[in-house]
């Protein structure tokens, strides 16, 4: 370990623990625990693992629901430098076996009710997964919530070191075979430390947890803890459901992926029933939102939003637009994704390694204790991860004279269509600006004349009606005419992955079958 290098997850927890004790922690509507419950339930996890034989180094994985029970697991295996890796619930079992294979887990925890057969048939194809433990009763499972109550709780020691693997997640897998991203302590903590004191968080804070604890929202809950918030964990986004919880418990800040703003800016009916004015923060990410939209949200939430930019390799806050840049008097910043957090060093790169000028296109790279320390087992990866001594991202961008960062797109998702370079985050900006499109996908399709053509998925609002010839029309006159669609699909719906991103891999599919793409 570098004398440089600091900072566990498990000094984060004691120190909430302590610091917090008799505050609410967190709770799932079922069950609520103050942060010395909590302590006692992390402690509580300790001794079974410790009975099971796990330690340093060992690894356990998660195949479950937004459920309070599941988070002190994950705090003990921080506390014991045991690395864990969530399964994402919709994943299909193919990508859950190679998962429980490759991270080498010799445990995984479930959820008795809806993954139970799930946990089995992983557990019945990988020798390794020794030790299946349920939240409720499965055949062949130790029952956590009947066995926990029996144990003692074990002191709460911090056992791990800042650069032993935290978090080894896994990517979406949507370009090919997944990749496990090893993120040390040193990496997660300089996150929380970050989000803690550059974001603008409400004082009472109260954080909705929506989307699943695989992904990387699930992530804040650590900054929460650090500033001793409340953190209410909901299985899934259900409009209605929503809007009760943050009704009821006063929810004050939540994270919402642009998908589901948009379905709560559609659902004017459900939001006139509830009060929502307790919510002072939503921060979205993990998918580009439209200007116009944001625009639209603000006005219909007030000045709450906060974007973050990040990824799997370098989690969360590479860059921030703060709620205070969110202005609408300067709409030309409602394109990016702000600046760069204090303990990042961010720069535009061109394909030979030299940085770009202000207004230029190129490759996000970054440095700092935010960085990931690369791939599991997959050293090839891990050097072209780290080429030249940066983190290259594969996302392209540009600077703007304020130092602000817009995301073009990935590099991966390159238009070149009768030599103009063209990335469809422009395309599906511009058609998100006519008001009578709720969604837009862009992809390249081979062209004989073009090499590729550009080609939209459009999904319209409810009642309103536009025509193919009139939103090319519309992206010629916003952006100009290499940007304008060869042809558009009106559709009921986008292909989204799970954790509703466009999966353009799907919406390329029926297009390049068969067929080699010059981008990779």
């Amino acid at each position: 370990m570098s004398i440089t290098s600091g900072g566990t997850l498990g000094q984060l927890i004691i120190d909430a623990v302590v610091r917090f004790a008799e505050r609410p922690a967190v709770s799932d509507g079922r069950i609520s625990w103050t942060y010395a419950e909590l302590g006692d339930q992390i402690g509580r996890y300790v001794t079974l693992y410790r009975q099971l034989g796990l330690g340093k180094g060992s690894g356990v994985m998660l195949l479950t629901s937004n459920r309070a029970e599941v988070w002190p697991s994950v705090c003990a295996a921080n506390l014991m430098g045991i690395r864990y890796t969530p399964l994402h619930p919709m994943s299909a079992e193919a990508d859950h076996v190679f998962t429980a294979e490759d991270c080498e887990a010799e445990a995984l925890i479930v959820d008795a009710g809806p993954y139970g057969e799930r946990a089995k048939a992983i557990q019945a194809r990988c020798a390794g997964v020794k030790h299946l433990l349920a939240v409720g009763p499965l055949d062949g499972a130790i029952d956590l919530l009947a066995l926990l109550p029996t144990l003692q709780s074990a002191p709460l020691i911090d056992e791990a070191d800042p650069e032993d693997i935290a978090w080894l997640s896994y990517t979406g897998g949507t370009t090919g075979r997944s990749k496990g991203v090893m993120l040390p302590h040193r990496s997660i903590v300089a996150f929380a430390a970050t989000v803690g004191g550059e974001w603008e968080w409400p004082k009472d804070l109260r954080y909705a947890l929506v989307t699943p604890l695989s992904h990387s929202a699930g992530v804040k809950t650590y900054p929460v803890m650090m500033m001793g918030g409340y953190t209410r964990f909901i299985p899934g986004f259900h409009a209605e459901q929503f809007c009760q919880i943050v009704q009821d418990e006063k929810i004050t800040a939540t994270f919402l992926v642009p998908t589901v703003i948009n379905s709560l800016l559609e659902a004017e009916e459900i939001r006139g029933r509830h009060d929502l004015s307790s919510l002072k923060m939503i921060i979205y990410g993990a998918a580009p939102m439209s200007p116009d939209r944001l625009q639209r949200a603000i006005h219909t939430f007030g000045p709450v939003f906060l974007q973050l930019y990040g990824q799997s390799e370098c989690p969360e806050c590479i860059t921030t637009l703060r709620m205070v840049d969110h202005d609408l008097s300067k709409p030309e910043r409602f394109s990016a994704c702000g600046r760069p957090t204090v303990l990042t060093t961010v720069k535009l790169l061109d394909a030979e390694g030299r940085e770009v000028a202000d207004g230029e296109p190129g490759e996000i790279c970054v440095r700092g204790p935010l960085v990931c320390n690369g791939y599991w087992k997959q050293p090839e990866l891990t050097a072209q991860l780290f080429e030249g001594g940066w983190l290259h991202t594969g996302d392209v961008a540009r600077r703007d004279a304020e130092g602000y960062l817009h995301i073009v797109d990935r590099t991966k998702d390159l238009i070149i269509s009768g030599g103009f370079n063209i990335f469809p985050r422009e395309v599906e900006d511009a058609l998100m600006s006519h008001p009578a499109v709720l969604m837009a996908g862009v992809i390249g399709v081979p062209d004989d004349k073009w090499g590729e053509a550009v080609k939209a998925l459009v999904t319209l609002r409810a009642g309103a009606s536009a025509k193919e010839a009139e939103l090319q029309a519309h992206v010629k006159a916003v952006r100009g005419a290499p940007w304008s669609p060869k042809s558009i699909d009106f559709v009921d719906e986008i292909p989204l992955t799970g954790l509703g991103k466009l999966d353009r891999k799907a919406m390329r599919e029926p297009y390049w079958r068969g067929r080699a793409r010059g981008v990779s």
